[in-house]
């Protein structure tokens, strides 16, 4: 009898496997037909622009590039208006194909797996078909509204090749729910976004050949879903098949299924849709997986948990507003290295993993600002690795020094890494709240000469003025006691 049974009590007995625990930090990379527009409005990050401005208002002016389409069919969006000045208002989105095509020709998948392997990911997802319907890989299921819509290479297949080839781990994000070439309707409203999933049987069959060829072909290590699922799928079975073949494996939590067309047909239950999506973004993910749900850890989107969690959790999240190439971002729309590092590092002492997004150009080359970003957290990781991969929350995830300097913590082994953000600016490090047993050892990682530890006081004392750095990782062992918390 196979490990796994399509139950919801038989799934949920699967166990997030140590490997995900101990990556910390992965690469998605957002790359399709809207390369080529690459173009959007930066408006801002996701719940701010709802909680400020609305839904209505953040769809007319969606952030994420890779919605160029759905952007581009709401009358007066800006999209709408740049699509007509640059390619002429009737020139179709679908004819971006061509010129994709034409662009990638020359892409090479070992330059991204150096890249991800250089700055330190341990795991990458690769879309392989957002909203769009267009896929990165030759599948052998043909779309039934335009046969051969797919890149003219098994990109798919390369970069899966290279990443592993370098030790990392291949996953593979797919859109479960919306497909604009089977919906054609702009989704305008949250409402929209609820009802915008295809219900009928040509599409659930559709996704479920389509997922179970990228997992028969891939063998991913990571299942990441989007946007839900149509309702009659057969979840269940899909997942017990994929952990029953890939037993290490993980999937996310977008797996909601929900038929909502009568609910939304009427103006309160319209109302009632766009209170519950409301208040999926201002809570993300935060309470874990639904009982009814089966997932081995949550995605939070452009936000990050403020606790320790006790379930896994991944926040996924650009390096500026949008997963996609957007040409109209700049330095200011966008985390800087030091943003970068210490966000990494909050996320890391509450049982969360980074998932950040690149978003390519048509040609598959990294945005000069996107390259400058991530090869600073990998420098960092170099250094300050240790603190990171393979850790685990500690008792307590976060405090601040005497001088008010905020520090985050992770524990290994018989180690407690307590890391400070930004260099300190004084020369005596004082952590209140710590009790050092007698003949613990400090040491500052990236630094080589002795620091001295006053037990008795808390006190770290520095070998002198460090440089700035966007933080400071102190290795203790024994670990303390903590009396804070």
């Amino acid at each position: 009898m196979p490990a796994y049974q399509p139950t919801l009590a038989s799934l949920k007995q699967h166990p997030v496997p140590d490997w995900f625990h101990d990556a910390k930090f992965g690469i998605m990379v957002h790359w399709s037909l809207s390369s080529v527009p690459a173009w959007a409005t930066p408006s801002g990050a996701l719940h701010e622009v709802v909680k400020e401005k609305g839904f209505p208002y953040w769809f007319s002016h969606n952030p994420y590039s890779e919605w160029y389409w759905n952007t581009l069919k709401i009358p007066g969006s800006p999209t709408q208006q740049y699509h007509a000045e640059a390619f002429g208002a009737d020139f179709p989105y679908t004819g971006f194909a061509d010129r994709f095509a034409k662009a990638s020709a020359q892409w090479e998948a070992a330059a991204w797996a150096d890249l991800f392997a250089e700055v330190g990911a341990r795991y990458v997802v690769m879309v392989t078909k957002h909203h769009d319907g267009y896929q990165l890989w030759p599948s052998r299921v043909p779309h039934p509204h335009r046969p051969g819509f797919h890149a003219p290479r098994d990109f798919v297949g390369e970069l899966t090749g290279a990443v592993r080839q370098r030790g990392l781990r291949m996953g593979l994000y797919y859109s479960g729910g919306p497909d604009w070439l089977f919906e054609g309707r702009a989704v305008a409203d949250a409402v929209d976004m609820a009802n915008g999933i295809p219900q009928t049987p040509e599409y659930v069959r559709y996704v479920d050949a389509q997922w179970r060829e990228l997992i028969e072909r891939y063998q991913p290590s990571i299942l990441w879903n989007d946007i839900g699922f149509p309702a009659s799928l057969d979840v269940k079975a899909l997942y017990a098949d994929y952990y029953n073949r890939i037993p290490d494996g993980v999937i996310n939590d977008r797996c909601l299924q929900a038929d909502v067309r009568k609910l939304s047909g009427n103006p309160l239950g319209r109302a009632l849709l766009r209170f519950l999506i409301g208040r999926i973004l201002e809570s993300p993910a935060k309470n874990g997986i639904p009982k009814n749900l089966h997932a081995d850890f949550t995605t939070p989107e452009y936000a990050s948990l403020q606790q320790i969690a006790a379930h896994k959790w991944e926040t996924v999240r650009g390096i500026g507003y949008s997963f996609g190439y957007n040409q109209n971002e700049t330095a200011e729309h966008a985390l800087s290295v030091n943003e970068l590092v210490w966000m990494l590092v909050d996320i890391v002492s509450k049982n969360g993993n980074l998932l950040l997004n690149l978003g390519p150009k048509a040609d598959g080359s990294i945005p000069a600002l996107q390259l400058e970003r991530v090869q600073g957290l990998g420098r960092w990781l170099k250094v300050n690795g240790e603190a990171i991969f393979g850790t685990r929350p500690w008792v307590a995830a976060e405090s601040q020094s005497l001088a008010e300097t905020p520090v985050r913590f992770t524990q290994k082994g018989d180690s407690l890494y307590a890391i400070l953000r930004g260099a300190p600016a004084e020369a005596k490090i004082i952590l209140p709240g710590l009790r050092f047993a007698a003949g613990t050892g400090v040491r500052l990682l990236g630094e080589s000469r002795p620091l001295t530890l006053q037990a008795e006081t808390a006190t770290v004392i520095l070998p002198g003025r460090l440089p700035d750095a966007p933080a400071y990782a102190l290795q203790f062992t024994p670990r303390p006691e903590i009396v804070f918390h």
